[in-house]
């Protein structure tokens, strides 16, 4: 691995946003691009081999949503210790209750429900019907929480994300696609 290649400056840092500074390396085994970021907020692309500085900057460019979200989770103040459990403790009165109303509406059967400190996942439902949930869900508005619940709940009738479950998703909750626009745009502030 070589570490800070020394390219030249050139016609590319001009597209960076101002307070983006991507620096790349250069990995011989490396087979795709791949973007970290530090933890002071610098963006580092790995260029694979065969690969240039041009496809690397386009790389980051076409993740621009992904950096930013990134770089605000580095920013964003952390929960203490005694506020996340009482967050958590909120969340396993609160959730399992919503969920199991929800899919009586929904005309669902539930089986096992659990809280879970799920950094990656707002939820997931297994095949029999066991359904976790994130306790951050406590901490987003109701109606983008009840989208998380019922895309967990519209797994019990069919569990994989084709277009005939999307469908039956919409019919559910309409509002789905504003809750998952709301989600990428500041769920990683909650994680």
């Amino acid at each position: 691995m070589q570490l800070g290649l020394p390219f030249e400056p050139d016609q590319f840092e001009s597209r960076y946003p101002p307070d983006l500074q991507f620096y790349f390396v250069r990995h011989r085994r490396a087979r795709r691009y791949v973007l970290r970021i530090d933890h002071d907020g610098r963006v580092r692309v790995t260029i694979p081999r065969g690969g240039s500085k041009r496809e690397a900057v386009a790389f980051g460019l076409r993740h621009l949503e992904w950096i930013t979200g990134q770089r605000a989770r580095l920013t964003a103040p952390t929960i203490g210790m005694e506020a996340r459990r009482v967050l958590r403790a909120r969340a396993a009165a609160e959730l399992p209750l919503r969920l199991r109303e929800l899919a009586r509406r929904l005309g669902l059967e539930v089986g096992r429900i659990s809280i879970r400190d799920q950094r990656t996942r707002w939820g997931s439902c297994g095949r029999d019907g066991y359904i976790c949930l994130n306790w951050r869900l406590v901490l987003m508005p109701d109606w983008v929480r009840d989208y998380v619940i019922i895309h967990e709940l519209m797994h019990l009738r069919r569990l994989d994300h084709s277009a005939a479950y999307w469908a039956l998703v919409a019919d559910a909750y309409p509002r789905y696609a504003e809750a998952r626009h709301w989600l990428r745009e500041h769920g990683h502030a909650l994680r």
